[in-house]
């Protein structure tokens, strides 16, 4: 990580934290994602049938998808769009940064929180489940394919959230539609992602690798196309005019 990169990844952090929004949404989303998953995952007694348990534990492993999935597009949504409202995009755009390690750096302020935060939720979860939950339950989420799966998707999901909520973000004159627009593309993934959860696809270790393989090939030719997209004059002319 670069000179450039890690200034960015400074700035970003500093004006997440001052932004209420989204420090507000870290610490909501997160703490419903992990409480309603174990609630239910608990509430499952001896003589349950494997469909219902099946069921619910796809619904839990799914939210620990989602985490580093839908985390991202909050700041993603205002990474653009909300520096040009606070008047902190200008003075960025004239520096002789390049447009790959400006959102390079952005990427990577919603990448960590993002997968900090899924990381912990999951070793919590994981945690109860050895500890109330009945053995079928765990024999299912501590199957090594879910482990890896969680391990592998959370920074490559939240890659892939953040390159498409960046694009939008780009294009966007509203920080909530700009959001609001990232959420909605995340829902074919979020298909993709149930057919593992819910084990339409069987799930293995394979399977997990070959779907990490896919995103890492996905993200960094999004990469790629997004700074293409990150039209600096444009822009500056834009939003100049704003």
């Amino acid at each position: 990580m670069n000179l450039h990169v890690r200034a960015v990844l400074r700035k970003e952090l500093r004006e997440f934290r001052r932004n209420k929004f989204v420090v507000g949404s870290m610490l909501a989303l997160p703490l419903i994602f992990i409480v309603i998953p174990i609630g239910n995952i608990i509430s499952l007694k001896r003589g349950t049938s494997v469909d219902q348990i099946r069921a619910v534990v796809g619904g839990a492993s799914l939210s620990f998808f989602l985490v580093p999935l839908i985390l991202p597009t909050v700041i993603a949504g205002y990474a653009v769009v909300g520096e040009r409202e606070q008047g902190t995009l200008e003075p960025i755009l004239t520096t002789p940064i390049r447009e790959r390690e400006l959102l390079l750096g952005k990427a990577f302020a919603a990448i960590i929180p993002s997968v900090g935060i899924a990381y912990a939720l999951f070793a919590i979860y994981a945690f109860a489940v050895r500890t109330w939950a009945i053995q079928a339950v765990a024999n299912i989420v501590w199957q090594p394919s879910q482990v890896v799966a969680v391990l592998l998707a959370a920074p490559l999901l939240s890659a892939f959230s953040i390159w498409i909520g960046l694009a939008i973000s780009a294009r966007s004159s509203d920080v909530r539609v700009a959001q609001q627009l990232s959420a909605l593309a995340m829902l074919p993934m979020l298909g993709l992602l149930a057919l593992f959860a819910f084990q339409v696809v069987t799930p293995s270790v394979s399977v997990a690798l070959i779907g990490a393989g896919v995103l890492v090939v996905f993200d960094a030719g999004a990469w790629r196309v997004v700074s293409a997209m990150f039209d600096r004059e444009r822009m500056l002319t834009r939003y100049g005019k704003s």
